[in-house]
């Protein structure tokens, strides 16, 4: 099996596991282990199928970039990935959407990063995923960033329509009040906490890029892995 297969399939079995799990397969999963064992088991396919992912990302080719990357693409990639963390950091804030938060955060009228999207983790990631395809667009990188990207935007639809059956009125008072895409002048407005953490979150991500290795899987090539 040629690397880049070996990554598709990868980045399939995280991307899909999630899907399954989380909607067609969740009633009968928490049937038959509860609400703890559900969450062990799902925490353990991800943590198990995100690291074959990165393992394979670490063994794909590197071939060269379709595009030069220059100090004007650099800048665009480190303002997303800023954005990404501030958004990351404010998606912990009274988030109605994380599992055992209270429903009714989703009546109360937004703040924080939830000025700028209704899913600031998931649009976290996605920035995440477009900054590091912008200064690495090669195709080991379309193919892994952009199984995370996908994951994010449309596991958010996937969620909205799940919340929606099970809240009913309060879910969608929450989704006239809030907006699905990403506003990024909004999130000047999102307060001193998140941005403060995702200035931390960055700088910290940023200095430890050499470490990891611009492939993202340096710690694996490290373990010899």
């Amino acid at each position: 099996m040629s690397d880049y297969l070996t990554l598709t399939v990868a980045s399939l079995l995280f991307v899909g596991s999630h899907f399954l799990m989380s909607h067609p397969l969740r009633a009968t999963l928490v049937g038959r282990f509860g609400a703890n064992g559900f969450m062990a088991v799902y925490s353990a396919i991800s943590l198990l199928t995100f690291g074959w992912m990165i393992i394979a990302f670490g063994r794909a080719p590197k071939a060269d970039g379709l595009w030069p990357v220059g100090d004007v693409v650099w800048i665009v990639a480190s303002l997303l990935t800023l954005c990404a963390a501030v958004l990351f950091a404010g998606s912990f804030i009274r988030n109605p959407s994380l599992p055992g938060v209270p429903n009714a955060l989703a009546a109360q009228t937004p703040s924080g990063v939830f000025n700028a999207t209704r899913h600031p983790m998931m649009w976290g990631f996605a920035l995440w995923g477009v900054g590091h395809i912008l200064v690495a667009p090669r195709i080991d990188n379309f193919i892994f960033s952009g199984s995370l990207i996908f994951l994010a935007l449309v596991g958010s639809k996937a969620q909205e329509i799940k919340k929606r059956n099970l809240m009913g009125g309060q879910w969608a008072k929450w989704l006239r009040s809030t907006h699905f895409f990403f506003r990024p002048a909004a999130l000047l407005r999102a307060g001193i906490g998140p941005w403060g953490a995702g200035i931390l979150i960055w700088t910290i991500a940023t200095w430890a890029h050499p470490f990891w290795g611009v492939s993202g899987a340096g710690l694996f090539r490290y373990l010899g892995l």
